[in-house]
């Protein structure tokens, strides 16, 4: 490769990172124009594209690249956009594929799972990660995986078990505080909930998602006040918020009800 493709490259995989997923795109396109199959090159076209809700346009580049590289990345990401695009069990097909010949790539063990319990095989996707933790015993991110997918099948005990052993090893993960709080929430134990969501929320300050479940704990152990005001927080420059808020205050045994939706945002926004 010249030195003005690298530049080229580089300049791609750096507008990527920054997340200007439109220039990302173009400067990948330009990159492939002598190369179309090149792996690299085809990563980044996919990964700036799929952010843009553009999936069905990274298929063809991925399948041809993925015709001639066996390249796991790229199984990853074709299974990737065949989901997104709606050609689900063709993901699933490709990312089986992919971990059985490359049993030691976890991203796409994660892709995989997220696939079949989308498709309501949550079971299959439990089995999936399972295999995968397995092989590395040591990743944050599958077993949070496993322990998210067993809190929806409402299997909290054995989440907690995940979780508590990870909150063990990481226990300043603003992750995995959050879904241990979730769990001990989800089981009724609102003072230690809220005690991880605070801890979180020294990590993340900003996060809206764990702000609005500290006010729902707060409110369910009759903390109104404290509650409200975190639910307040939580809504505050984020409209996006107000459903959830909303539920959060009406769904508390100490919250409150409204009947019309503009009192209850006046009232949180109050």
């Amino acid at each position: 490769m010249n030195t003005s493709r690298s530049q080229l490259l580089a300049r791609a995989a750096l507008a990527l990172r920054m997340g200007r997923f439109a220039e990302a795109e173009q400067l990948a396109s330009d990159f492939l124009k002598a190369n179309r199959t090149d792996t690299a090159g085809v990563s980044i076209l996919a990964r700036a594209l799929l952010p843009q809700n553009r999936a069905a346009e990274a298929i063809a580049p991925l399948e041809r690249a993925a015709r001639r590289s066996d390249d796991a990345e790229i199984g990853m990401l074709l299974g990737a956009a065949l989901g997104a695009a709606g050609r689900r069990a063709e993901a699933i097909d490709q990312l089986q594929r992919t971990t059985s010949r490359h049993p030691a790539f976890m991203p796409v063990f994660q892709e995989l799972a997220g696939q079949l319990a989308r498709a309501g095989e949550v079971e299959q996707a439990i089995a999936v990660l399972e295999s995968a933790v397995e092989r590395a015993r040591g990743s944050i991110l599958l077993q949070l995986d496993l322990a998210r997918l067993r809190l929806a099948q409402n299997d909290r005990s054995k989440a907690r078990a995940i979780l508590g052993a990870l909150h063990e090893a990481a226990p300043e993960n603003a992750d995995i505080l959050i879904e241990l709080a979730r769990a001990l929430l989800l089981d009724g134990e609102y003072a230690a909930a809220a005690d991880l969501y605070r801890d979180a929320l020294a990590l993340r300050p900003d996060d809206g998602l764990t702000r609005d479940d500290l006010g729902a704990c707060l409110l369910e152990m009759g903390e109104r006040e404290a509650g409200e005001a975190s639910l307040r927080s939580a809504l505050r420059g984020r409209p996006q918020m107000l459903g959830r808020t909303t539920y959060a205050l009406a769904a508390s045994s100490h919250g409150r009800l409204f009947f019309r939706p503009s009192a209850v945002s006046k009232f949180l926004q109050g």
